[in-house]
This record gives structure tokens, sequence and C-alpha cells, in this order.
């Protein structure tokens, strides 16, 4: 298991940049690395990836240097087990809404003393086994990075005893399932619905908490980085290309 620069950089109180990846072709991730990105979230929710081929995306990560984290399809001890078994050094987990759920998360994430993943050192997170166990378990413990989506009002609401589950990295604010909490579906920037990410992110910065979400343009970034987030997402692969794509044809077309 490689060192994670995301986390690094985000101890060093830097913040990082990364897309969604939903295209299964490695040289997509690799292209994300040589640009300068700091992570890529491979979406096994929205996406159309297998295990199976996330773990070529995250072969790609490390051989850019960039860090490779997987958004599961749900909170899962499996699904989060398998993704840390190919070798994500990050983990999102989607719809966290009240302290419990984020324990069963967190959990999952991690080895005993702080928690109960799935112990085999036969798989790729482990080098096949050439990792001693001895080394493996505490550095999987101190590498990987557990981020959860918190991205309904029920779970604003319960944010405050969210961030006092232990081992619980990044609270990731998901703007669209927000809208939609709110009654806005797809508005994210209707005036409840940031409002609402505000008073998420005051309550996050309060405890010291990291705090992450997901923005379509660098207007959009600077000003949740301002605000305080330096986990950000930015857009995804397809939207990436679709834009380039669309600019171009525009400029051809005058």
């Amino acid at each position: 298991m490689k060192k994670n620069r995301m986390k690094q950089k985000l101890e060093e109180g830097k913040v990082v940049y990364g897309p969604f990846v939903k295209i299964a072709d490695p040289a997509g991730v690799e292209i994300a690395a040589y640009s300068g990105f700091d992570f890529v979230i491979i979406d096994l929710e929205h996406g159309p990836h297998s295990v199976e081929s996330a773990q070529n995306l995250v072969r790609a990560a490390e051989l850019g240097s960039i860090t490779p984290v997987i958004r599961v399809l749900e909170n899962s001890p499996t699904h989060i087990l398998r993704a840390l078994d190919i070798g994500a050094q990050g983990i999102e987990v989607p719809h966290i809404s009240d302290r419990k759920e984020a324990e069963k998360a967190a959990r999952a994430a991690k080895y005993h003393p702080e928690g109960e993943r799935g112990l085999c050192r036969f798989v790729r997170a482990a080098d096949y086994s050439s990792l001693p166990s001895d080394q493996y378990i505490p550095k999987a413990n101190r590498e990987i990075v557990v981020i959860i989506h918190v991205e309904g009002v029920r779970g604003i609401k319960n944010l405050r005893e969210i961030l006092g589950v232990p081992g619980i990295d990044i609270v990731f604010l998901g703007p669209y399932d927000l809208s939609q909490s709110c009654g806005f579906p797809g508005k994210v920037n209707h005036p409840v619905v940031v409002k609402k990410m505000e008073e998420a992110v005051g309550v996050a910065k309060g405890a010291g908490a990291w705090i992450g979400t997901f923005v379509e343009t660098c207007e959009q970034a600077k000003r949740w980085e301002k605000a305080g987030v330096q986990y950000m997402s930015f857009s995804v692969d397809v939207g990436i290309y679709y834009e380039a794509c669309s600019s171009i044809i525009k400029k051809l077309r005058e």
C-alpha cells in the first residue's frame, strides 16, 4: 500500500481536487493524474464499473501518483471491503443520515482495534501477501481515508453527532441529493440549498473536521474553498469531456 498523498496534503492544510470517474478506460485516470488533479473518485454508485474494472483504474491512479478513491454502491461492509481490498486509498459511502450509519461505515473501513473490516492479506491492497500482516494492518488503518456523504436534510440536522464518530475523516456534502431533499431537485444553487450547505460547512469547521463537496465550475470551487471546503470533487470525467467537445464544436461552427 502506497502513502496516501491526498491525505498528506489535507493534513498540511491544502485544498485537494479530483473528478468523479465513470469511464472504464484507465487512460482517463492517467490523464487526470498528469493534468495535476490530486485524486479520482471511481464511481460504483452512479457509474457502470465492476470491482474488476475499478481495480484497473486504481492501478492507473497509482501509476500516475494520484490517490484512488472509490464511491461504493451503498453503506455495506461487503461493498466497502471489496473496494478497499483492490487498493482504494479512500472510500466514499453514500447516504449517511445519522451517527449509527456513520459508525457502520467507519467500522467496515478499519481493521481491529479501530474497526471490524474483514481481514485477508491475499489481496492487492496487501501486495498479494508479500506485505506482512503486522505491517499491512496498521498502514491500512493509517492511510485509508473514510469519506461519508451527507446528502439530505436529516443528515444535516444530525451533523454534529455524525462528526463525533471516530474514524470518519471527511464529511462530503452532496448538493444534488440535498437539493432533492430540500424540495428543489437539481437546483443546487437554490438559496435554500445553499443555506443548508453553508450551515453544514460552518458546523464542520467548528468541529475541526475536513469537509468536501461537488462542484461543476471553477467559480463554485473558489466560493466553497473560501467557505472552508478542503476536499473538492470537480465534475465528472464524462461531463468534462462533453464540455470540451461542446466548446470545440461551437467555435468551429461560429
